[in-house]
């Protein structure tokens, strides 16, 4: 375990942390020669899937033409992360940072003269941490020393390599691999966002024709009421609406730009909004991205808000590691589009609503996913926002079976839970409970409510700690998910045209990030440092003193874990008390 990293930065020396790091990241030819591949030594590349997976029934081979998404996770040494400290500024002059963080040059020319050696070009990460590589099955197989076969298990079709022939890679790359994705297709592929309400009242309209509602029914958690049982319009009297701050989302659906403006004449927002579009030729209109688009939009109303698009197409291929590779492909270009923090705004956030089940995610891809996030996090200095899921405590989809939601689960990242919101006749807030819905146990789809646990594969980091960690679920270690919570339900966005209810904890993860903006720009100006990490919000609650930086929900459960005073398992220390927490902060950032 890590000791609890310095919650805040001085914005002075964050400013030097990643500048000129790295190399172009374009796809680049080999400079040693493809003939070198044939006096290398072979070993076995360990892929770390489960030998339940790898010894279910072999029903056929892989096509050679079926393209697979790799990816190649380079490790970062020990000693690199060393030179980042517990939230300090690295010693290092601003331009040798890229090559502390990832392999050398001459290392990433070893990987180049063996993957040309089966006519494969390859793009490495502007931080040297990352190759990826589009290639069809049978030139892998050949590369690799292996075949791909398909598997069934428990209703599930899949692919492995060759169990009897696992495959082999020079023994001379070993050493710097962390993880390979893209070789398997058992892992789940992740689910995002709660299921969309019925429509409010009112017929749809065309596309350009603006439709304000002055005053929502009751029970919705419409953007101004949200703001003021959070204390958001609290900072926004300060004059912190988000200006200069940014949040970059990751998406894999897009969303209709009518929609967004609609929402945004109606709320009086004025955000700045770009895209990053990573495949997708014509990105299908969804609610995932138009939910969280407009949650940032509707509480930090002067956001920059960056949306980085991967193929909504990879979600059907039947292959969930194409998912995967997708999410880490965005994480990825994130990394590298804010490796010179010199040229950023200090204090950005990340806001992720999807994930997958522990259970059904191969270690590869966790692995190579959490590398991805601590960099965002340790050396990019952001906080990570992602939600814990939305089917309660049963993060495999299925009633009776414990299971959390990972990315949520990762050290590197705040993992928000899902609440309700109660108002009265004059949309005041009234009271807050845990989000769930017994109605349909069958199979969820995104509605049993907000999903928390203990993990299995992580474990709790020491700054995982608040009055309520130590409970009788936690005997194992594990991280506990979620951190904190927010309003999950009945929560109005304009999608196609009208009104409609959305949520899940999907709309939660970018209601925090649009907080986290309000409090780093009110630190930037009061006390010119910033905050990052989930370490931060724990920090908050230790020092809070007199200040309630969270609201403590301690009504309902999510189908299993219930609420209780401190700490749970449905919603963590709690929702926004943003005027608390900016205090806090302000007066003692860590």
């Amino acid at each position: 375990m890590r000791k609890r990293r310095a919650a805040c930065l001085s914005v002075v020396l964050a400013l030097t942390v990643l500048s000129g790091c790295g190399s172009s990241g374009s796809s680049s030819k080999p400079s040693a020669s493809p003939t070198a591949a044939a006096t290398w030594k072979y070993t076995t590349l360990d892929l770390g899937i489960p030998d339940k997976v790898l010894k279910a029934p072999v029903t056929g081979r892989v096509p050679d033409g079926q393209t697979l998404h790799v990816g190649v996770t380079l490790k970062v040494s020990d000693e690199a992360w060393k030179k980042y400290g517990h939230g300090k500024s690295p010693s290092q002059t601003a331009g040798d940072v890229g090559k502390e963080l990832g392999v050398s040059d001459q290392t990433i020319q070893k990987f180049q003269a063996y993957l040309n050696s089966a006519h494969i070009q390859a793009k490495t990460s502007k931080t040297r941490t990352n190759v990826t590589f589009d290639v069809k099955a049978g030139q892998a197989a050949q590369l690799l020393r292996t075949s791909f076969v398909t598997h069934r298990l428990n209703g599930r079709t899949y692919f492995t390599p060759d169990p009897n022939h696992p495959p082999q890679i020079p023994e001379a790359l070993k050493p710097y691999i962390l993880a390979v994705t893209g070789l398997e297709s058992y892992s789940m592929a992740p689910k995002s966002r709660g299921p969309l309400g019925a429509a409010l009242p009112g017929r749809a309209l065309p596309a350009r024709a603006a439709r304000c509602i002055q005053r929502f029914p009751q029970r919705f958690a419409s953007h101004d009421r949200v703001a003021a049982a959070y204390g958001y319009n609290q900072l926004w009297n300060q004059g912190w609406h988000g200006e200069n701050m940014t949040v970059n989302l990751v998406e894999m659906d897009g969303y209709d730009r009518n929609d967004v403006a609609n929402y945004v004449a109606c709320t009086g927002s004025h955000i700045q909004l770009s895209n990053v579009n990573l495949g997708a030729t014509e990105p299908a209109v969804g609610a995932e991205a138009t939910l969280d688009i407009q949650m940032l939009a509707g509480l930090a109303p002067n956001l920059r808000i960056v949306d980085y698009q991967e193929d909504p197409a990879l979600l059907n291929t039947g292959n969930g590691a194409d998912s995967w590779a997708a999410l880490n492909n965005a994480l990825q270009r994130i990394i590298d589009n804010n490796y010179d923090l010199s040229k950023n705004p200090a204090g950005s956030i990340v806001s992720i609503s999807m994930g997958g089940p522990e259970g059904y995610l191969s270690p590869s891809i966790m692995q190579a996913i959490d590398q991805n996030l601590r960099i965002l996090t340790v050396a990019e200095r952001m906080t990570v926002f992602i939600s814990s899921g939305d089917c309660g405590a049963f993060g495999d989809r299925t009633y009776g079976s414990l299971d959390v939601s990972f990315p949520s689960t990762s050290p590197y990242v705040v993992a928000v839970g899902g609440t309700r919101l109660g108002f009265a006749p004059n949309g005041t807030r009234t009271q807050e409970t845990v989000w769930s819905d017994r109605s349909n146990l069958s199979r969820c789809e995104n509605q049993w409510g907000s999903g928390g646990g203990v993990s299995k594969v992580h474990q709790r980091e020491t700054f995982q700690q608040a009055p309520g960690v130590d409970n009788r679920y936690s005997t194992t270690g594990g991280r506990e998910v979620p951190d904190v919570s927010a309003v999950a339900i009945d929560l109005p966005i304009y999608y196609r045209g009208r009104w409609v209810s959305s949520g899940g904890t999907s709309a939660a993860a970018p209601i925090w990030a649009a907080g986290m903006a309000l409090v780093n720009q009110g630190l930037l100006a009061r006390a010119h440092v910033f905050c990052f990490g989930p370490d931060t919000l724990y920090h908050a609650l230790s020092v809070a003193g007199a200040n309630k930086p969270y609201t403590d929900v301690v009504a309902g459960n999510n189908l299993y874990y219930p609420a209780t005073a401190g700490f749970d398992l449905s919603t963590g220390m709690g929702s926004p008390n943003l005027p608390a927490l900016f205090n806090t902060l302000v007066a003692n950032p860590g």
